[in-house]
């Protein structure tokens, strides 16, 4: 089944939700950055809640960044996502390993600690929209619930999971976020809380061979959902040759004259998806007359 995003209202449209299955994307995470078990399910959390969150930006070229800063041992984490359905994303240490949490489940609180959570709104605007809110519990989707609310004042419960084969490929990823519109009455609210309590887990109902929309039927139970869009998802970096001259280029003519007079070529490596671009002192030389 490939990677996917499913958009619903409930409630007379009291209610938004969005849930995801993105296993395959974050098996290619995995696979370009190599990461141990507790990072691919920490990362893979970050990347499936980035590209749900992405799809809720309105204009074509509009990016959403998810920045974790912890001072736990991966150290942070970023993920960028489009508002059609891409998504990418790095750890600074790809290859921590911890032992299981008390819950014998992998400890990806333990992996991030306690920092923030940065959200940047890229929407063509002069300046970027930035929210920053403190990790809760390091968990991600604990985060990102507390995110909504404190930042952007819409109540929500957000879920996200990933499940590990025991070969540390990538069986299940996916999750769900749900969002109250302000004028949602106690009784709509009272159902939604009722129906969250009885949900077991995102991984316990992917696993079971459950698909987003079967998600969304549990979570949005008794409460008339009705599907509005289907997004196909996945992992997809942006990176070219033309890009990186730009980066160079704007890193200003003091810092380009240092690498000629080097007098050897450079590499440059994307932290996204792994490739590298190389650049000849001549080249270098042209990139100079294009800085400032």
């Amino acid at each position: 089944m490939s990677d996917y995003i499913i958009r619903a209202t409930a409630a007379d449209a009291g209610i938004r939700a969005f849930a995801a299955t993105t296993k395959e994307l974050v098996e290619k995470a995995r696979q370009i950055h190599d990461t141990s078990p507790v990072i691919t399910a920490a990362l893979g959390r970050l990347l499936t809640g980035g590209v749900m969150m992405g799809t809720m930006l309105k204009g074509e070229d509009d990016l959403l960044t998810l920045q974790v800063s912890g001072d736990g041992p991966v150290r942070g984490m970023t993920v960028t996502a489009g508002s059609n359905g891409t998504v990418k994303g790095y750890a600074v240490e790809p290859q921590v390993m911890l032992p299981k949490n008390a819950a014998g489940k992998l400890d990806v609180g333990g992996a991030v600690g306690r920092g923030t959570l940065r959200v940047i709104k890229d929407m063509g605007l002069k300046e970027p929209y930035v929210g920053q809110t403190a990790l809760q519990t390091g968990e991600i989707a604990d985060d990102l619930t507390y995110y909504f609310a404190a930042s952007e004042q819409v109540p929500s419960s957000v879920g996200l999971g990933v499940l590990m084969e025991k070969n540390n490929t990538v069986k299940r990823a996916g999750g769900f976020i749900i969002q109250l519109m302000p004028f949602v009455g106690e009784e709509v609210i009272g159902a939604l809380e009722k129906n969250l309590a009885a949900f077991s887990t995102v991984t316990t109902v992917l696993d079971e061979g459950k698909t987003p929309e079967e998600m969304l039927q549990q979570l949005l139970a008794g409460l008339d959902p009705v599907i509005t869009e289907k997004v196909p998802c996945r992992y997809e970096c942006s990176c070219s040759r033309e890009r990186m001259e730009r980066a160079i280029i704007s890193i200003g003519k003091k810092d380009i004259e240092e690498m000629i007079n080097d007098g050897e070529a450079i590499e440059v490596n994307c932290q996204f998806c792994g490739n590298s671009y190389h650049f000849s002192v001549e080249e270098l030389k042209k990139m100079l007359k294009a800085a400032r």
